[in-house]
């Protein structure tokens, strides 16, 4: 006779043991509809899974982020089965949900086509229409591996193989499909819907190792209806339009090429791009009392060793031995370093707070497969900073380091900006007692500077929980950039050490602070978000002047010098070429302001004014045009 407790304290009596699905069918014949799933003390179950004993449960509709992940998964079970049943060779190996879909890889001769994506998407939708029953079954591990290999699933059985053998495991059937999976999973396959679709297909190792066999990955988006599906298709067409690698070949700005995988060749404006984000940071760092310093790039393993990084990180360092034996890694991060500066001299809790910053050039190993434009790289630039505090000036700092990330994202145009709260990682160096006092120091800031947060469980750094910033962007995508960590730990690993009041030497506090984290991903945001649209104070060529005949080229370059001696970045365009040619391809190039010159400018003293974006042209003079623009940089900078 188990009793059903609900989330909102309710409690439903049966008579016997007694299903999900019966329990939302005894609140109601809506609920029963939309049901998908149960929660059962904390665990998911399918709706059909009989409960025989007292529980608390949750009813799990599509529309939750839970019922919408479980839809995913379905889909990709509903992926594969299609598949196996358009080409029977092929073998499956995994396909679970991800964020916004799904995917499943295969092991399959011949590639699959955007043709074959259509066929596949169309007996998907087949599926659906059989409504077929998606049972739970328990196998044992060894007689569900000797099935699998009976029908020519070699991957699928080395998954089970690997499973101990005492463990029995679920298997779920689908008319004549069946799969190793966990779950749950809907009640049947009418219940997935048809808002769902195939994106594209990519290569993926099998269990994630190069040595492998390589599959293919087909990806689908699937969502709770035909409005979210198509919202979301919309979005990849924007992102699409917004991509920092197609906008970086139309704008000039950098490239990437094989011989130097995952590192930025920068171009001659891409470089005075990267250059205003530095020196605009450096602005705002040194405002905020920071001290600009650098560090090696090349330092020797032993000290590595002695942070932490070598045991927990050592797999993703780039590192080298020299021909005394000596082994040597290039940074991946700044931090060992930024205490060794500490370390110099004697310092005295008179002086603290200390903030030492720096632009330093990391280099991290990341898989081949998992590079992505200036998004993912092996080589950055990290605008890291460490704050050198005693434990009482720890809520103080932090709450500075708010103020100033969130300010600082304003300026570069993003308003929406989301805080989480990570706390320890299951690999962590450091006492308990030492992990409680960091995680309560940093939600304390957080409390006192009332800043709405959310909790990221287990996603601290290894040294230290931190909060991650995440910026939304214009087209709704969230990307986490600016980090900040109280370590209680490195410190001590190094020994650093201020002496205290009382005489005595003291273990500080050290603050890992970061705003735009890498500086090469950043920009790509930053590029993607505004679609290469960049405000005029930050774009790389602020302005270029056109000449509308060749009689206008002295015009031209007068112009220039008086928008250099301004301190504007300008170029000129004397090419014999159509002004309405020049016009569209600079525009295309996403040159903010546009100068044209002809004879009635000659004559005038004036320029026609186009700004990007913009149909309208206006005319003025050039001294009033220059001043214009100095007036909305200057307001810009006095503004933030």
């Amino acid at each position: 006779m188990p009793k059903i407790t609900l989330p909102d304290g309710s409690e439903r009596q049966f008579d016997a043991a007694v299903s999900g699905a019966d329990v939302a069918a005894s609140i109601g014949a809506g609920l029963a509809k939309a049901a998908v799933a149960v929660r059962v003390d904390g665990e998911l179950w399918d709706l059909c899974r009989p409960i025989e004993n007292d529980v608390e449960l949750e009813i799990l509709t599509r529309d939750s982020d839970d019922g919408l992940e479980l839809l995913r998964h379905d889909a990709a079970h509903v992926l594969a089965e299609a598949v196996k049943e358009l080409w029977p060779e092929t073998q499956v190996t995994i396909g679970p949900a991800i964020e916004n879909g799904f995917y499943y890889d295969f092991a399959r001769t011949e590639a699959f086509t955007d043709a074959d994506l259509a066929c596949i998407e169309a007996r998907m939708k087949e599926i659906v229409d059989r409504d077929e029953s998606i049972e739970r079954e328990v196998w044992e591990r060894d007689k569900a591996a000797e099935f699998f290999r009976g029908i020519g699933e070699a991957y699928k059985a080395e998954i089970i193989e690997s499973i101990p053998s005492e463990e029995d495991l679920t298997l779920y059937r689908q008319g004549e499909f069946i799969d190793l999976c966990r779950g749950p999973h809907l009640p049947s396959t009418g219940k997935l819907g048809k808002s769902f679709k195939l994106t594209h297909v990519s290569g993926a190792y099998w269990r994630g190792d190069s040595n492998n066999e390589m599959l293919q990955r087909v990806y689908g988006t699937a969502w709770s209806n035909d409005k979210q599906l198509r919202q979301h298709l919309h979005r990849l067409e924007e992102a699409e339009k917004r991509d920092h690698r197609r906008l970086a070949r139309v704008m000039d700005l950098f490239h990437f090429q094989e011989e130097s995988p995952g590192a930025v060749f920068w171009h001659p404006k891409g470089w005075t791009l990267f250059q205003n984000l530095i020196g605009y940071m450096r602005d705002a760092q040194n405002a905020a009392g920071y001290q600009e310093i650098n560090t090696p790039e090349i330092v020797a393993r032993s000290l590595w060793e002695a942070s932490g990084h070598w045991e927990t990180f050592g797999d993703n360092m780039f590192t080298t031995e020299t021909v005394d034996g000596r082994t040597y890694a290039i940074k991946p991060m700044n931090c060992p370093g930024h205490v060794q500066v500490f370390k110099q001299g004697i310092t005295s809790y008179r002086d603290l707070p200390v903030r030492l910053a720096e632009f330093g050039k990391c280099h991290r190993y990341e898989p081949s497969g998992a590079l992505h434009g200036m998004m993912r790289v092996r080589a950055f630039t990290q605008d890291d900073a460490h704050i050198f505090c005693s434990p009482e000036q720890i809520t103080e700092e932090s709450i500075a380091v708010c103020d100033l990330i969130l300010g600082i994202y304003k300026a570069f145009g993003f308003e929406d900006v989301r805080i989480k709260f990570a706390d320890r990682p299951e690999v962590r160096v450091g006492e308990d007692s030492v992990w409680d006092q960091a995680e309560a120091a940093l939600v304390k800031a957080l409390d006192v500077a009332n800043l709405e947060y959310t909790h990221n469980p287990g996603e601290g750094a290894f040294y230290g929980p931190k909060l991650e910033f995440v910026l939304r962007d214009a087209i709704g995508r969230d990307w986490q950039c600016g980090t900040l960590q109280v370590d209680l730990n490195m410190p001590g690993r190094l020994g650093a050490a201020y002496i205290g009041e009382d005489g005595e030497k003291h273990l500080p506090v050290m603050l890992h602070r970061a705003i735009f984290g890498s500086l090469e991903r950043f920009m790509g945001i930053l590029i993607e978000h505004h679609a290469g649209n960049l405000p005029l104070w930050l774009a790389p060529v602020q302005v270029k002047v056109l000449t509308i005949t060749s009689d206008a080229d002295e015009y031209a370059s007068e112009i220039e010098a008086a928008l250099h001696a301004a301190g504007l970045r300008a170029e000129t365009d004397l090419r014999n070429e159509k002004i309405s040619y020049k016009v569209r391809e600079h525009s295309v190039a996403k040159v903010p302001v546009q100068f044209a010159a002809g004879q009635r400018e000659i004559e005038n003293r004036t320029v026609a004014i186009r700004r990007l974006g913009s149909k309208k042209q206006d005319v003025m003079s050039l001294d009033d045009a220059i001043t214009a623009l100095k007036s909305e940089i200057d307001n810009r900078a006095s503004s933030d």
